[in-house]
C-alpha cells in the first residue's frame, strides 16, 4: 500500500509545472592574451608552443618550460630560446589546468605544427574585439564605441521537468 501511495505521489509531482532556470557564463579573457597570441579564441588558459616544446600561461603571463627534467616558470623565454619569434611560431590553445603535466601527449599530438609559420596573431588582426589588447595598433583607447563584456545567457522553462508545458496555464 505504501508503494502505491508513493508511486501515485511521484506521478502527480511529475506532471506539476516546474520552473527550470539555468545560467551559463562564458569567460572571455581576450584582453589578457598577448599580442603574439592566436586569433579566434575568446578564452585561452595556456598556449602550447610546439617549436620549443613549452607552454605559456595566459592568466599568469609566464612561460612554462622544461629545464633538466623540472618545469620552470619564468616571465621571459629562457635564453636558449632567445632566437624564437613568438609572432611567427604556432600556438595551440589549451584550456585545462596544468597542461604541462600532459606534455608527453601534447608533444606527440601537436608535433605536426612544428615549423608552421602562418598562424594569424592578435597584433595583426583588424577584428575590433582585439582592440582591447594593450599594445594593439588599434588599441581601445584610440577607438570609441567598442565594448566587450562577459556574456550571460539565461534559459528558462516554465513547463514541467520534461520541458513541455503540460501543466496549467496557456502555452
Amino acid at each position: 500500500m505504501k508503494k502505491i501511495i508513493l508511486l501515485s505521489l511521484l506521478c502527480v509531482v511529475g506532471f506539476m509545472p516546474v520552473k527550470l532556470s539555468a545560467q551559463v557564463n562564458v569567460n572571455v579573457n581576450i584582453g589578457s592574451q598577448p599580442l603574439w597570441g592566436p586569433v579566434g579564441y575568446e578564452h585561452a588558459d595556456y598556449y602550447y608552443l610546439p617549436d620549443i616544446e613549452s607552454y605559456y600561461d595566459v592568466t599568469q603571463r609566464q612561460f612554462v618550460s622544461l629545464n633538466n627534467g623540472t618545469w620552470v616558470f619564468t616571465r621571459a623565454l629562457p635564453s636558449r630560446y632567445s632566437s624564437y619569434n613568438l609572432y611567427n611560431g604556432y600556438k595551440v590553445v589549451i584550456n585545462s589546468p596544468k597542461p604541462y603535466l600532459y606534455f608527453k601527449d601534447d608533444k606527440v599530438k601537436y608535433a605536426k605544427f612544428k615549423g608552421y609559420k602562418s598562424q594569424p596573431v592578435i597584433s595583426r588582426s583588424s577584428d575590433p574585439k582585439y582592440f582591447i589588447v594593450k599594445g594593439h595598433p588599434k588599441n581601445i583607447n584610440k577607438v570609441k564605441n567598442v565594448q566587450l563584456k562577459t556574456k550571460k545567457i539565461k534559459i528558462q522553462n516554465h513547463g514541467n521537468a520534461y520541458g513541455k508545458g503540460h501543466g496549467k496555464g496557456k502555452h
